[in-house]
């Protein structure tokens, strides 16, 4: 027997409107997730850590859609400032029915050059904050609550300099897993979403200058049935989703978003069937 699809509450019975709260939400992937969760009807908080201007810029975003806006500063790899951080967004928002973990930082650099700090700031971030947000937010979270984290392809690809984030990116999809075992019979889901390369500032930094940027392009482009870069928007359109009750049975899940970059064998790429004739033009 099929269980029908329960709908969202109406709007209107709300007398204030759930709270969603995004990490990471001035910039890229993070402000469109923001953007397009205010577009749906949430107030929306969300953190950032240093660009005034850029979190300035958001917060007219959302208010642009006739929603409330938190803007909440901090560093994520300080844990008393993401106690602070939250003790801020408890007063200001008392039903938080969404979180969505995308803040991320490290050091991009070759495993033997990592330092200690580098580690532990990443680990930090990623990790720590994670937990602690949630151990926060989980406990006061009603039934259709929605947590969702950002991964990378880093996890599952070599990704050059990426090693210690992607082993903390992968810790993040493992935590995901377990979270969504143990907060699955109060109704709240938690899933992560794996983007493939989206175009975003951070790219833009990654791949230098514009020689770089056309060399990645050609290469990427022989090796993907779809376009080389994602936006960000798209991401956020996936989180969305998984954020809305036709989302309700999805658990535990990563979800990978990547254009199908990685559906080739080695030696079988979309430019190689194109050479050979072989691929449908």
């Amino acid at each position: 027997m099929t269980t029908p699809l329960r709908p969202p509450r109406p709007l209107a019975l709300y007398t204030r409107m759930p709270f969603a709260f995004v990490t990471g939400g001035s910039r890229g992937i993070g402000r469109a997730i923001v953007e397009r969760l205010a577009h749906d009807g949430f107030d929306v908080a969300f953190n950032y850590r240093r660009d005034d201007a850029a979190a300035a810029d958001t917060e007219r975003s959302i208010r642009a859609h006739g929603r409330h806006a938190l803007t909440l500063k901090a560093d994520l790899g300080d844990p008393a400032q993401v106690a602070t951080m939250l003790d801020q967004l408890a007063a200001t928002a008392t039903d938080v029915r969404i979180f969505i973990a995308n803040a991320a930082a490290t050091a991009f650099k070759p495993l033997l050059e990592t330092k200690p700090h580098h580690v532990e700031k990443t680990y930090a971030i990623t990790i720590g904050a994670f937990l602690q947000i949630v151990q926060r937010l989980a406990p006061q979270m009603s039934d259709g609550g929605r947590i969702v984290s950002l991964s990378g392809m880093d996890t599952h690809r070599y990704v050059a300099g990426h090693g210690i984030l992607a082993s903390a990116k992968a810790a993040l999809e493992a935590l995901t897993r377990y979270l969504a075992v143990e907060l699955g019979p109060r109704g709240i889901t938690v899933n992560a979403v794996n983007p493939g390369y989206v175009e975003t500032d951070s790219v833009t930094l990654y791949l230098q200058d514009a020689q770089g940027r056309q060399d990645f392009l050609d290469e990427i482009a022989g090796s993907t049935p779809l376009r080389a870069l994602g936006a960000p928007e798209e991401v956020a359109s996936l989180v969305a989703w998984l954020c809305s009750r036709e989302a309700d049975w999805m658990q535990g899940q990563v979800l990978y978003l990547d254009g199908g970059i990685f559906l080739h064998a080695p030696g079988h790429s979309v430019r190689w069937w194109k050479k050979t004739g072989r691929m449908p033009s």
